[in-house]
């Protein structure tokens, strides 16, 4: 959306109707524009409605059925995203004071908030509990769908490996990276492996394999098993047995995905076929995958605001219905790092009206809470 499109009146208005918006989730009226604007030359209602009526022709505002209000359209969540984001793009005073004080630009995220951040991941010492925890907390935090995606193993190299009996047949192994990224995971396995022999698994993949590619070793300790001799055939069968279930899990069965929150948007939504198809849209966890990958790249530390989300994953044409559903909710992402690493993605997904700045605010900093949490050890 261009700055030349909306003149600096334009960009008032529209901006007291989406910050109402927000706040009310009902149409506005420019009555109730007026009433922001009280106090500002030129901005009678008899102006207000002829500005309304023009940001209507543009695409900005529609008018929901036979209401006398109108609503922002996905446009216009973008541009005020825009102005929101961009530095210099939207000047603090072009607001009126009342307006400002409810919806101050660039307001940082609130102590109370990041205390309350800070206390939510207490106890989190792993990438897979920080991962789960931030879908939970960002689900809390926007009353919308909390999502965290587990970076490929891809370039990762492996500094050490331990297994950890669990019961008969349940195995923990528990994989550090040279980047510092802890990754556990619970294998279920198809033969009984004693304590001894898990000891060896580790102890060879450890001595073997420290400095090596992860996705590089699996395939490695296949070949291995078919030239060693009948002696140690045994011993490096039970390797290929952790590895084959997952220990040095590739991307056959996809990232790991964590996803909290669906409850919110099942209770936000009134329109039920609307809301059918939204869920549809969203209940393959490969679609939300799809969604994080296409839209936040994890090369990049800023946090990624998309507004409508009709386009991404949706490939088939019975699925017009369910992309039409999606314009109506956003995307905040950011990747959260590790040193040099990529460790995943931390996103909320949410009806358009939601708190823009506190939300970005809180996807911000819980992407860099990782770095703190899971400290990359020194060189």
């Amino acid at each position: 959306m261009s700055d030349a499109r909306v003149s600096p009146r334009e960009r008032l208005v529209l901006t007291a109707i989406i910050v109402q918006y927000i706040a009310t989730g009902e149409p506005v009226a420019s009555q109730a524009v007026a009433r922001h604007f009280s106090h500002q030359e030129g901005l009678s209602s008899a102006t207000i409605r002829n500005v309304m009526a023009t940001l209507g022709e543009s695409g900005l505002l529609e008018q929901p059925h036979t209401s006398a209000g109108r609503v922002p359209t996905a446009a216009a969540f973008r541009y005020y995203v825009e102005q929101i984001t961009q530095p210099g793009r939207m000047a603090a005073g072009e607001l009126s004071a009342s307006l400002n004080a409810a919806h101050p630009v660039s307001s940082p995220l609130s102590e109370a908030r990041r205390e309350q951040i800070e206390e939510s991941f207490s106890g989190v010492t792993s990438s897979n509990d920080y991962l789960e925890r931030t879908s939970h907390v960002l689900a809390l935090l926007s009353s919308g769908l909390g999502v965290a995606l587990a970076s490929s193993t891809a370039g990762q190299v492996l500094e050490h490996i331990h297994f950890s009996r669990l019961s008969v047949g349940r195995v923990l192994a528990v994989l550090v990276t040279q980047a510092g990224a802890v990754q556990d995971r619970v294998l279920a396995l198809d033969r009984e492996l004693s304590h001894i022999e898990l000891e060896t698994a580790a102890r060879y993949l450890n001595e073997n394999f420290r400095g090596w590619l992860i996705e590089r070793i699996r395939a490695e300790v296949a070949r291995r098993v078919e030239l060693e001799q009948a002696a140690y055939r045994q011993m490096l069968s039970s390797i290929e047995e952790l590895c084959r279930k997952g220990a040095l899990a590739g991307d056959e069965a996809g990232p790991a995905i964590y996803v909290d929150g669906m409850a919110n948007l099942i209770a936000a939504e009134v329109d039920r076929e609307r809301l059918r198809q939204m869920l549809l849209a969203l209940e393959a966890k490969q679609r939300l995958v799809e969604l994080l990958t296409a839209y936040v790249d994890g090369r990049q530390h800023e946090v990624r605001v998309v507004v409508g989300l009709g386009q991404a994953g949706i490939d088939s044409s019975d699925q017009a219905e369910a992309s039409q559903a999606m314009q109506n909710l956003v995307l905040i992402g950011a990747p959260a790092r590790l040193g040099d690493s990529n460790m995943g993605t931390v996103a909320v997904i949410a009806p358009t009206r939601i708190q823009y700045q506190e939300m970005i605010q809180a996807v911000r900093y819980i992407a860099r809470l990782s770095e703190r949490l899971l400290e990359v050890p020194a060189d």
